[in-house]
């Protein structure tokens, strides 16, 4: 077994001993309306980019139009995140495709029920809409002008991303296998999209990918942008990010989960249409300077194919075997259908 299965087998024998344990205590918790009559739904509180379409739902009244208020229980780590869905700590959250489809090979009982990111394929959205943007220092490495460039670097390349398994490692590789770059040249260096910045500027790393509301400030600081997410090939895939539930919350309160779909995916919409706004609100939600936005997705349909490429990755490095987890498996569109009559959500 090669090191990447080993370490993709431990990964899962963690998730799967998790959602054992939790599985063992796991009660259906009631949600009882509030003071304020409406239905209370549980998230950790984000200080990151993250936060966008939150903030906008609230702040435009379109949580409290369907009937929901969003419950912050504080800051919780990337690794820690999926256990306190299972636990019910926490009710809803948004993943990537490939964050999913692990914990669900691991037998954690979550699903996807709509999309909110996407990568803005129409020529006519701005570069600075796309997932993300790769940067080095032309400092450090003045003969890098471009992600094939990285070919010139000799011994391990260092790349900064928030945590693993998620949209930055996966198109990165992707962009490694494109120009020839082994996969096993990467090292990964752990930090969120603001620290990247720094970390660049100082050359503690080689290759910082970051997210629209860092773009500017990796420019204003001097580094060089040497690829975006356009070039993965992945399309709409690039971006893509699903709200995910428990099975068993889904089940118990459809109704619930369909409102509150449709209230972020207003948000998605609004925050599309008003990017400097959205930009204001992010900023003051997590009290550092934002120069840009993510793109969303505002169907009310899944296209539950655009998450094949993150599976088959999965799949290919050994992750877990083919068809132990599917786009089939991994979405519901049981509150899609809840929420198709009505099309128009504004």
């Amino acid at each position: 077994m090669s090191a990447v299965s080993r370490k993709s087998v431990i990964a899962i024998a963690v998730v799967a001993l998790a959602a054992a344990a939790f599985a063992a205590v796991l009660v259906v918790r009631a949600h009882a309306g509030s003071a304020d009559g409406l239905f209370v739904l549980k998230t950790w509180t984000r200080k990151d980019c993250s936060v966008t379409p939150w903030v906008v739902a609230e702040r435009q009244g379109f949580l409290k139009a369907e009937g929901i208020r969003v419950e912050y229980t504080g800051d919780t780590q990337p690794a820690l995140q999926i256990p306190s869905i299972l636990r019910g700590d926490n009710d809803v959250a948004d993943f990537h495709p490939n964050t999913i489809a692990v914990a669900k090979a691991g037998g954690a009982a979550i699903t996807g029920v709509a999309e909110l990111g996407i990568e803005p394929t129409d020529p006519a959205i701005p570069a600075t809409l796309r997932h993300m943007w790769w940067f080095v220092n032309p400092k450090t490495h003045p003969e890098v002008k471009s992600f094939s460039d990285l070919t010139k670097l000799t011994g391990k390349i260092k790349v900064a991303t928030i945590t693993k398994n998620i949209c930055a490692d996966f198109e990165t590789k992707l962009l490694a296998d494109k120009f020839g770059i082994p996969r096993d040249r990467i090292e990964w260096i752990t930090m969120p999209d603001i620290q990247a910045i720094q970390a660049l500027s100082e050359g503690l790393v080689d290759v910082s990918e970051v997210h629209p509301p860092f773009y500017k400030g990796m420019e204003e600081a001097g580094n060089v942008k040497i690829a975006d997410s356009s070039e993965t090939g992945l399309g709409a895939s690039a971006g893509l990010t699903y709200w995910i539930f428990r099975d068993d919350f889904i089940k118990t309160h459809p109704q619930e989960v369909a409102s509150f779909t449709r209230a972020l995916r207003n948000a998605a919409q609004w925050a599309n249409e008003h990017p400097k706004e959205a930009q204001k609100y992010t900023e003051e939600a997590i009290g550092q300077p934002v120069k840009g936005n993510h793109y969303y997705s505002t169907r009310v349909q899944v296209d539950e194919q655009l998450s094949a490429p993150w599976i088959d990755d999965l799949v290919a490095s050994g992750v877990f075997e083919k068809g132990k987890v599917t786009p089939q498996t991994l979405v519901t569109h049981e509150i899609e259908k809840i929420n198709a009559p009505r099309v128009s959500l504004r």
